[in-house]
């Protein structure tokens, strides 16, 4: 079966599914509170699943590894960080927490101001190594989550409660208003991406191969990690951390799809993303009645998958 059949049956699949969700249980009476809690959480399902698989695809493309992730940079450990920093600040109970919409924009905020310092710095220079980044964004990730976990062990409980409700994601209670503020980057950075997929296509071959073709490998890789930084940072203010769902995702969409094309591979990619957290939500929902968050289910699984990963790499 091609490829294109393929991702039209996934599709229409994840259409029918979120169809099934939106629709369940609606009367002429209840449709309206329903559909307005239920489209936010769609909506939030389907960017947090653009952004973390489509970040995670070209994040491999640029250091040309398949089990690497952009969560190796820090994001998530500097996003909980941020949040400890603004309860341990401002106190719990302040406009910063409460206020969805201000702490959607301080958490985005920080995230792209580390992210614009750190590539801003390191590209300034020449002959600059990928990998060198990546051991940078290690390290501040380890510094991040090693200062969070400092500031949660003396925090007043009541205060860290605060601090836990954010650290796992979650679709629940999701803000409308910032659903649909996020709607805009997420499809700015999506439609510049599919415009330089061909370039993408060439930077796969490998560094010098897409320097001896033409590339700028610098320009690009500091332009795709700004965009990667965009992705990551919306979708994990908006629902919280997931970072670890775009090496599944990834992973199972080159089993899926042969192709080599990223125009196909980033629509692809998205498509199969929406289609398992919208299946994962479900199961969270009704299977285990809100008993779990999606996100241990998703780090429990891809733990196993990196690990398989892991061992498949070296065995061949």
């Amino acid at each position: 079966m091609q490829d294109k059949h393929k991702l039209w049956i996934l599709v229409v699949a994840v259409i029918a599914l979120a169809a099934w969700i939106l629709g369940k249980g609606l009367t002429p009476d209840n449709y309206q509170f329903f559909l307005s809690r239920r489209i936010p959480k769609v909506l939030a399902i389907v960017i947090a699943s653009v952004g973390i698989s489509v970040s995670s695809l070209i994040f491999q493309t640029i250091t040309n590894n398949r089990i690497l992730t952009p969560s190796i940079m820090g994001f998530d450990s500097l996003y909980l960080l941020s949040q400890v920093l603004m309860v341990a600040l401002f106190g719990g109970m302040s406009s910063v927490m409460i206020n969805p919409q201000l702490n959607f924009v301080a958490s985005t905020a920080v995230m792209l101001l580390f992210s614009s310092v750190l590539f801003g710095l390191y590209f300034r220079r020449d002959g600059v190594n990928i990998f060198t980044l990546l051991l940078i964004g290690v390290i501040c990730g380890s510094l991040f989550g090693s200062m969070a976990s400092f500031l949660m062990m003396v925090m007043d409980p009541n205060e860290f409660m605060t601090v836990q409700a954010n650290m796992f994601a979650s679709f629940n209670n999701v803000n409308a208003e910032l659903v649909y503020w996020c709607l805009i980057p997420m499809a700015a950075a999506l439609f510049w991406l599919l415009h330089r997929s061909p370039t993408l296509d060439v930077f796969w071959l490998g560094s010098d191969n897409a320097t001896s073709l033409g590339v700028d490998t610098c320009k690009l890789s500091r332009e795709m990690m700004l965009i990667i930084a965009i992705l990551i940072s919306v979708s994990t203010a908006l629902v919280g951390p997931v970072l670890f769902f775009g090496l599944i995702v990834v992973a199972l969409t080159r089993q899926v799809f042969q192709s080599y094309q990223h125009n196909l591979l980033i629509v692809a990619s998205s498509t199969l993303a929406i289609f398992m957290l919208l299946s994962g939500q479900w199961v969270v929902e009704n299977v285990l009645s809100f008993e779990t968050t999606i996100s241990v289910i998703i780090n429990f699984c891809g733990g196993i998958y990196f690990l398989f990963l892991l061992l498949r790499n070296k065995l061949n």
